[in-house]
């Protein structure tokens, strides 16, 4: 008996990766065709998949911002409100007060100092009116007077100042503005 010390059913050669029935060798192409459909499948579920996260991150970009907006509306309103309540504080502080009273006046001046640095940690800023050209988006004219050395259209005079939060505008300026003589 002959001794093999190679395995039953082993091709040493590598004769056997080749396939031997001719029908197997047209089968090749087929297999390419699925290959390039799969890849093609691929690339198109790959591109989908590109497509719906920059969707899904628009998405949430938007509504971040729009819920930024709305806080900012709401808070828009309360600040109008406070607006309010600081300009009745100017009108107390510009009255001249008795000796007596100059206790009382220096809390009012404590209140509107704490009111005014509550507005400036939200947002909002005042701008300035007095010697800029009336823009209508910023001020809102009250009176239109002659006045001699200032230019059409000028504004002389702030009846109530004005208020930004942020870019937008909160509350336009009272005005009055310089007309031809």
């Amino acid at each position: 008996m002959e001794s093999n010390d190679e395995p039953v059913g082993f091709d040493v050669d590598g004769a056997g990766d080749q396939p031997e029935n001719p029908s197997e060798k047209a089968a090749s192409p087929a297999a390419d065709n699925e290959l390039e459909t799969l890849r093609r499948e691929r690339d198109d579920i790959y591109d989908r998949l590109l497509r719906k996260t920059a969707e899904f991150d628009n998405y949430r970009k938007r509504i971040d911002k729009e819920r930024r907006d709305q806080a900012e509306w709401a808070a828009a309103d309360v600040i109008a409100d406070v607006l309010n309540a600081l300009d009745d504080f100017e009108r107390a502080l510009a009255v001249e007060a008795p000796p007596e009273a100059e206790a009382y006046k220096s809390g009012v001046e404590l209140i509107h100092r704490q009111l005014g640095e509550v507005l400036r940690r939200r947002g909002v800023t005042t701008f300035d009116s007095l010697g800029v050209d009336f823009d209508p988006h910023l001020h809102q004219a009250v009176a239109y007077e002659e006045t001699p050395g200032a230019r059409e259209g000028e504004v002389i005079g702030e009846l109530r100042k004005g208020y930004r939060l942020g870019d937008r505008l909160l509350r336009p300026a009272l005005v009055r503005v310089a007309k031809a003589s």
